[in-house]
Order: structure tokens, then C-alpha cells, then sequence
């Protein structure tokens, strides 16, 4: 499927402190099949799997995520089993395997919260999702692993990894992704660290879903973390590898970030127009390590503007 699209591209802000603005008008063809870069954004699945999928391949994407439910409630859509079917050729026949898809959590859960009511709630949700999701085998589990609320983040990554050794089984498809975090407010997760422990916890709980659990890095959460994603990548990835293990490490979220560097704010940004800059992002898809992992972007656009997104990043990434 080749399409040729011709947009704007609005770049501010490089990463190099210049503020100038470029206007580039690209005209680029796209072949999902040929791609080499792995790249989707966040689509809506209100109509359905097989009109997710057809959206997201409209705008060059050979990557998905979507949330599972509302994300600001726990609503489910009713699972339509020739729905299921119908997305499932689609993604064959355009080359998109499932291990490209990143089903997200609702922001409603929070495994390490004060209240038993809320962890149990988180527990059922998630446990219902992991159940749904092996109709799609081999598809990413994205959940943010939560706010202590005040116990503290030792007693909340406890709680987190409890509730991931609670629902996670040795026979499960469906790899479940912690989502590195921002450190606003009692977040747990702002630090590689306790990722790791999060992990380390609850395998010892349950030694039967020992690589079944993996990471997300999200770019502009990271920044606003403390990680200096313009000056030094290659040392961030360095520490993940020795504190998590790159072979963990199997999507990146990336977002450009309304904030700048240790502002533990978590505001996404288009690519380019934010605080990280273009060629930071560039640096981040072309990374040895990272640059065969799905990239998701979560940044403030409509379809028309992930695919202006989309088209750049192709132009950027070196085959």
C-alpha cells in the first residue's frame, strides 16, 4: 500500500537552543510493508479493532496503541469475535504483527494505592485485560505503575509488584510493560531503579512469569524524570541496560516534552515543537539499541497530524 502525502512540518526548537522555526514541505511515499521504521500513534478504538487498524495503515503507521477501556473509567467495549477476525487479516496482510500493538491500561488504576478498593479494582481490570488480549497473541501490556498516595514508594512498589504477580500467568501471550514515569506528584516508576525492583518483586512472587515482564520508555517522561535525552542517550541507555537489562526493554513512547529537563510535569508535545527537540528524537530512532523497537507517539495531534509525524520521522530514520 504506497500513499504520497504533502504537509507542513513546523519544526521548533532542536534540542540545540535555537529557537528559530523552519517551514518544510515534504513530499513523502509511504510503504508499510518496506518500512524499516516500526512507528504508530495512539488511535481510538471507539469504532472497533478492524477501523483501528485501518486508520492507523492510512497514516503510514505499521504500529498501534489504543487504550483497553475508557481510560477514564473502567467501560469495556462487548468483544465481537468477527471484528476480531476481520482485524486480525487486516494487520496480516499489511505486515503488522501483534507484538506492534500496545494495548494501554485506563488511568483510572492504581495498583499501589492507600486504599484496598482501589488495588483490588486495579487487579480485577487488569487481570480481565490480560484475559482479552490473547485474542491478539503476543501484544504489549502498558500500565503505569501507579501513586503511592502517601505509604511511600517502597511500600507502593511492593503493592505493584503484588498486583502484576497476582494476574500475570506462565501461559500467558501478552507481555506486560511497566511505563517509565515522570515523578510528578507520589509516582513510583521515575527512576530505572525502581522499575527494577518492581520487577525483581514480583517474580520473586511468582516465579512462573520470570520475562514476561518488560518496559517502556517514554521519552518525554524520562526528560521530565532526569534523564538527559539530548546530551547523553547513550548513558541513559547505558544505566537501563545495567540496572533493568535491555532485553527488557520492548517499546518506546515517543513524545517531544512541554518542559523542560527534571520538571517531573509529564506534558506531551509534537515532535519538534517541544523542549527535547528534533534532533534528540532523531538520535532516538536511529539508536543501535533502540531503533528495531515499536515507536508509539502519545503527543497532542488528530490523524492528519500523526501522519505529518509519521512522514518526518520516516525522512529522519537511517535504513
Amino acid at each position: 500500500m504506497t500513499n504520497i502525502i504533502y504537509i507542513f512540518i513546523i519544526k521548533k526548537n532542536t534540542g540545540s537552543h535555537n529557537n528559530n522555526n523552519n517551514h518544510k514541505r515534504l513530499r513523502y511515499h509511504m510503504n508499510n510493508k518496506a518500512a524499516g521504521l516500526i512507528i504508530g500513534a495512539h488511535m481510538s478504538i471507539s469504532d472497533g479493532y478492524t477501523a483501528m487498524v485501518r486508520d492507523a495503515i492510512s497514516i503510514g503507521a505499521n504500529a498501534m496503541q489504543y487504550f483497553t477501556r475508557n481510560p477514564r473509567g473502567s467501560g469495556v467495549r462487548t468483544f465481537n469475535e468477527e471484528d476480531i477476525k476481520n482485524a486480525l487479516k487486516l494487520l496480516s496482510e499489511n505486515g503488522i504483527p501483534c507484538s506492534h500493538i500496545i494495548a494501554h491500561a485506563p488511568y483510572t488504576m492504581n495498583p499501589c494505592s492507600a486504599k484496598e478498593d482501589v488495588r483490588r479494582f486495579t487487579i480485577d481490570i487488569m487481570r480481565e485485560d490480560i484475559e482479552r488480549l490473547e485474542y491478539f497473541p503476543g501484544t504489549l501490556y502498558n500500565f503505569h505503575p501507579g501513586s503511592h498516595t502517601g505509604q511511600g514508594a517502597e511500600v507502593g512498589i511492593k503493592q505493584t509488584a503484588h498486583c502484576l504477580a497476582s494476574i500475570m500467568t506462565a501461559e500467558q501471550k501478552t507481555v506486560v510493560l511497566i511505563e517509565t514515569m515522570a515523578g510528578k506528584g507520589s509516582e513510583i516508576g521515575r527512576s530505572f531503579e525502581e522499575i527494577r525492583d518492581i520487577i525483581d518483586a514480583a517474580e520473586a512472587e511468582n516465579t512462573s512469569i520470570k520475562g514476561k515482564i518488560g518496559v517502556c520508555l517514554d521519552t518525554c517522561h524520562i526528560n521530565d524524570a532526569g534523564y538527559d535525552v539530548i546530551n547523553d542517550l547513550d548513558g541513559i541507555l547505558e544505566r537501563f541496560d545495567l540496572v533493568i537489562g535491555l532485553k527488557r526493554l520492548r517499546a518506546v513512547h515517543l513524545n517531544d516534552s512541554k518542559n523542560p529537563f527534571g520538571s517531573h510535569k509529564d506534558r506531551h508535545e509534537i515532535i519538534g515543537n517541544g523542549e527535547i527537540g528534533i534532533q534528540a528524537i532523531e538520535r532516538v530512532i536511529n539508536h543501535p539499541s533502540l531503533r528495531s523497537l515499536p515507536f508509539c507517539l502519545e503527543t497532542p495531534n488528530d490523524l492528519a497530524g500523526y501522519a505529518a509525524e509519521i512522514a518526518l520521522l520516516r525522512t529522519l530514520y537511517k535504513d
